[in-house]
């Protein structure tokens, strides 16, 4: 407990700090990215979760990976069955209809003869994977992107994708499981067990990254946009650098037509006089 109390302690004053500091900053900042003109408040949400994974989330992650491979794979697919569900019927509001009858095929046989989806038959048999949720089916029908945002304790997103959430929360099976304590220990092993599926992912950024706040978004604009158009997005000028305008040729004036001068007249003929 006493050790729980400290990291408690030390998480509010980190959390303090940074409110303080996005106060004190917030109005000064400059965005430097147009895509990010949330930036300096942006950076401390980040911070934030940062710090909320130090402390809970990773070492929560770190002590679920003692489980067996076969374990936590089994609980992977589990999850993965059931956001099949999402994802057909994203498809099928994007016009998908063959990639939705398949989803729902995958569905079919990773519950019954994947027991409930604790085995990836459908995979093994060559029904592919999709990704699709409510962000991209919005992004589909045209909605653009929005400010990236940082949401508290998710993550990256964006002003559109957050919308998107609420659309895929709203049509999760896990929503509606009851009792509410089911519930929400579901949603609590889904959760630790993403996390420990990105434990790798973590690694690698903290070495990688000079600036992991930058490494993240970035990453995350450029996956969003690849799903909206299903790994073949149209080419786009890079928002960061504005396109400078084309200096103006000079204007050549056109030259002053001189009027010839007319030919002076010859001087009169002096004939000398004749002599007597």
């Amino acid at each position: 407990m006493p050790l729980v109390s400290r990291r408690y302690s030390r998480l509010r004053k980190f959390f303090l700090g940074n409110v303080i500091a996005v106060m004190l900053l917030g109005g000064c900042a400059s965005a430097g990215n147009p895509r990010d003109p949330l930036e300096p408040l942006n950076r401390g949400i980040y911070q934030f979760n940062d710090a909320v994974d130090t402390v809970l989330f990773r070492p929560m992650a770190e002590v679920y990976q003692v489980l067996p491979q076969f374990v936590r794979t089994g609980i992977g697919n589990f999850f993965s069955n059931v956001q099949d569900v999402i994802i057909a019927l994203n498809n099928l509001l994007q016009g998908k209809v063959t990639d939705a009858g398949l989803d729902l095929c995958r569905i079919i046989v990773n519950s019954t003869v994947g027991i409930l989806g604790l085995i990836d038959v459908g995979t093994e048999i060559g029904l592919e994977k999709h990704q699709e949720d409510f962000g991209q089916t919005l992004g589909r029908w045209g909605f653009g992107t929005g400010p990236y945002i940082v949401i508290p304790f998710l993550g990256p997103s964006t002003v559109r994708d957050g919308f998107g959430l609420i659309g895929d929360w709203k049509t999760d099976p896990l929503t509606y499981l009851e009792p509410t304590r089911t519930r929400n220990a579901a949603y609590g092993l889904y959760f630790l067990n993403r996390r420990a599926e990105l434990l790798s992912a973590s690694r690698i950024l903290e070495i990688a990254a000079l600036d992991p706040y930058e490494f993240v978004r970035d990453a995350y604009l450029q996956r969003r946009r690849n799903l909206v158009y299903d790994g073949n997005p149209p080419d786009e000028e890079d928002p960061e650098i504005e396109p400078r305008p084309k200096a103006a040729a000079p204007e050549v004036k056109p030259a002053t037509p001189t009027p010839d001068k007319a030919p002076e007249p010859a001087a009169p003929a002096t004939n000398p006089a004749p002599k007597p």
